[in-house]
């Protein structure tokens, strides 16, 4: 028998093999079991590389022998295998069991601001009667948030102390005061018949308090058809308020004065005892008009504009400006938006 293989020692691998094999405790281990006595150099691997330096009646003899030993050792490491696979699948199943008849966690929804929610039923209100709700750039044209709006150079509104002007003053841009820029881009874009809503945040340079803030939002309204009347203006408002506070609530019109409308007036509404100023309206200025290339011959129309902030606060007996910006939650939540 060759001096380089011995087959004492083959047995005595291969039941070194099997102890480790049977005595490890998780499949983690049995991957180092598997290296150190299956491996590429463990006893039973180097004593089969050594096969090549035997005679070859040696080599019979030995062959047997290692391929036995090696065959059960495989076996012993797939039994274990399975043994530890079917341990851990039972673990994980006791340990990540779901009881199906505890009650469902409650999950935070999210949901929509009050200015958005009011918003959008205002777009819905206006939709329903044929308008179209239009939109734009918050960041404005001088022109046309002021200039084509009937709005002179000298007018305190264009001053610094009411508009945010964009650096380079050159580029002459604002941000914009108001969503009437809206407007001017409808009217310049379309031809009359014109119905339309335009809501959207605005900009001015106030401080915020309980009843100011920098930000604000606005919905206005632009009509341009023929024959368009005060009437007409009066019986929309009137729709409006009632929708917005109620069957009973009742609207006046006070004389004031906006560039933009000739004539032009302020809308109150009577609500909870009080009459409450809502925004300014008026038929459009046939100087506008004419600015975005209207026949004032043929057409006439109206415009209108609130603040939403106003509205809400209102309708909801809302008391501090800063309720509504600040972004708690609790004070969303009051309007059952999902959280």
């Amino acid at each position: 028998m060759s001096s380089s293989l011995n087959a004492s020692e083959i047995e005595s691998a291969t039941k070194a093999a099997l102890q480790a094999i049977s005595a490890t405790p998780d499949l983690d281990s049995l991957k180092q079991v598997k290296i150190d006595f299956i491996g590429e150099k463990s006893a039973l691997a180097l004593a089969n590389r050594a096969l090549g330096t035997l005679s070859p009646e040696e080599k019979s003899t030995f062959g047997k022998i290692i391929g036995a030993a090696r065959s059960e050792v495989n076996a012993a490491f797939e039994k274990r295998t399975l043994e530890l696979e079917a341990e851990r699948d039972a673990r994980v199943l006791l340990e990540e069991r779901v009881d199906v008849t505890m009650p469902a966690r409650k999950v935070l929804k999210g949901g929509l601001h009050p200015l958005t929610i009011l918003t959008n039923e205002i777009s819905d209100l206006f939709i329903g009667l044929g308008y179209q709700v239009a939109d734009g750039p918050e960041l404005e044209s001088e022109w046309l948030n002021f200039d084509a709006l009937n709005i002179p150079a000298d007018h305190p509104a264009r001053t610094m102390q009411d508009t945010f002007f964009v650096e380079p003053l050159a580029a002459r841009l604002v941000m914009r005061t108001h969503t009437s820029p809206v407007q001017i881009r409808t009217m310049l874009k379309n031809e009359p018949p014109i119905y339309v809503i335009c809501p959207g945040r605005t900009y001015r340079a106030d401080e915020l308090d309980a009843t100011h803030t920098p930000v604000f939002s606005q919905v206005e309204g632009l009509v341009i058809d023929r024959g368009i009347t005060m009437g007409d203006l009066k019986g929309t408002l009137d729709y409006f308020a009632r929708a917005m506070f109620g069957p009973d609530v009742k609207t006046r019109l006070r004389p004031s004065f906006f560039p933009f409308t000739e004539p032009s007036a302020e809308v109150d509404f009577f609500f909870n005892g009080r009459w409450v100023e809502w925004g300014g309206c008026g038929m459009v200025n046939p100087k506008v008009l004419r600015a975005c290339g209207i026949d004032t011959d043929e057409f006439s129309g109206f415009a209108f504009g609130m603040g939403l902030e106003r509205t809400l606060m209102v309708r909801h007996g809302i008391t501090d400006m800063h309720d509504i910006v600040e972004g708690d939650i609790r004070f969303t939540q009051a309007f059952g938006t999902g959280f």
